[in-house]
């Protein structure tokens, strides 16, 4: 059996020590002049300190300098290129083809993936890009199973195939879209999409021998989100996956919060690893149900089980998760604290124990008898706690309520059980 890496998002450093400790194999993430995501980008000390961290923990880096680039950004290509080669990624991952050529002068020791923004669709693309000196293809997200299998079965020996398991669906074909350009001035083959996709529009109907009078086609208030696209979700077609025998599950979503890459690795993390133990007995609910937990789009197998699929469409153009939101999380936790830990002696409760003490970074606002979840790394199902003690981060008086009114607010509270640094916090609404 074939055990597929499970490859997560890492839009920061931070995000990037979330998924390893959640349980990612390896993580993806860019710099600021040249990948798709432009937003997120990581500067060269962030981006050494990722790849320190992650061959400490025998786990890989992966870094995506797969714009498509002008002639006159070849330059800045070049130093790019050495740089990360230098820091010692492990993979760059590519579209371009010139861009292509310029990894194999500056960095022929470093592994060449081919992106998906390359829209590579068939076996035979596959032979080409081996011959370039591929290591990996990221095949395009809107290939069938059974697609996906001729392709796994067909290609170069030793080329490595990865595929997108969960996330967002770009509106145009694998990405290569000039929706955003056109209407925003912001080109998403250059990392900087607007997501004009995700926008609501107005539209009207216009009877042939009228022009001019326009009547209008109503959804909602907000207008119709005809081009936005559901959230892919190939849990449940794990096993089917697994028979399949690609190399590689990619997590999308450089984007999205550290409270999302927490969950959806931890979810996928624990299924991957279940299947393989005990295929007979698997079943998608239990880890389907964390990933609901996630703030998301409605989900969708996209094209994966049949090639027309009606529901790949979200015509509601929300992301909600009416039951639960992010917490925080834990930036000192209680695991070391000392015996003769002290706080203000007016901000003692009659129960307060220092050994349980956590300090929180919130997201959102936190209250006296709010249910808390705490995801532990390594445990599918999170510990919940409901909130009986809170202390102002800087007198250490005790509090009823905390806002994130500023960036990084931070509150002390009690936790009963072992909680560490980096831990995910959320709260059941």
């Amino acid at each position: 059996m074939n055990k597929p890496e499970l490859l997560a998002p890492a839009g920061t450093y931070e995000k990037a020590k979330i998924a390893f400790m959640y349980g990612a194999d390896a993580v993806y993430c860019g710099t600021s002049k040249h990948s798709l995501r432009t937003r997120t980008a990581m500067d060269f000390t962030d981006l050494k300190n990722t790849v320190e961290l992650a061959h400490s923990l025998g786990k890989r880096v992966h870094v995506a300098v797969n714009i498509y680039a002008r002639d006159d950004e070849y330059e800045g290509v070049i130093e790019e290129v050495k740089e990360l080669a230098q820091i010692g990624i492990d993979g760059f991952i590519v579209a371009d083809p010139g861009v292509v050529d310029i990894i194999r002068e500056y960095a022929p020791n470093t592994d060449l993936h081919i992106s998906t923004q390359a829209n590579t669709v068939s076996a035979h693309t596959c032979k080409f890009w081996a011959k370039q000196g591929a290591k990996r293809i990221i095949l395009a997200r809107e290939l069938s199973k059974d697609e996906i299998k001729y392709i796994v079965d067909n290609k170069p020996e030793g080329l490595e195939i990865e595929m997108f398991a969960h996330g967002a669906i770009c509106y145009s074909y694998s990405g290569r879209c000039y929706m955003s350009d056109y209407m925003a001035g912001r080109s998403a083959n250059h990392g900087d999409c607007a997501q004009p996709c995700r926008w609501a529009y107005n539209l009207y109907a216009e009877e042939v021998n009228k022009p001019g009078e326009l009547m209008p086609v109503e959804f909602d208030q907000k207008g119709i989100y005809i081009f936005s696209s559901k959230d892919m979700c190939l849990m449940p077609e794990l096993p089917t996956i697994f028979d399949i025998g690609v190399d590689s599950l990619k997590i999308e979503g450089r984007l999205k919060t550290e409270y999302y890459v927490a969950t959806v690795v931890n979810a996928y993390r624990h299924a991957i690893d279940d299947y393989a133990k005990d295929p007979t007995n698997w079943s998608p609910d239990k880890y389907m149900a964390e990933l609901e937990k996630a703030k998301t789009r409605a989900l969708t197998e996209f094209y994966f089980k049949e090639k027309y699929n009606p529901d790949t469409q979200d015509f509601d153009g929300k992301q909600i998760n009416p039951n639960f939101e992010f917490a925080g999380i834990v930036i000192e936790g209680n695991s070391n604290k000392p015996n003769d830990y002290k706080m203000h002696e007016e901000g003692y409760a009659e129960d307060f124990d220092a050994n349980k003490l956590v300090t929180l970074e919130i997201r959102n606002k936190l209250s006296i008898g709010d249910k808390l979840e705490v995801m532990i790394p390594g445990i599918l199902e999170p510990r919940e706690y409901i909130i009986d003690q809170l202390y102002d981060i800087e007198t250490d008086e005790p509090i009823d309520t905390v806002n994130p009114g500023v960036k990084e607010q931070k509150v002390k509270m009690i936790l009963p059980f072992e909680v560490k640094e980096g831990y995910i916090v959320r709260r059941i609404k």
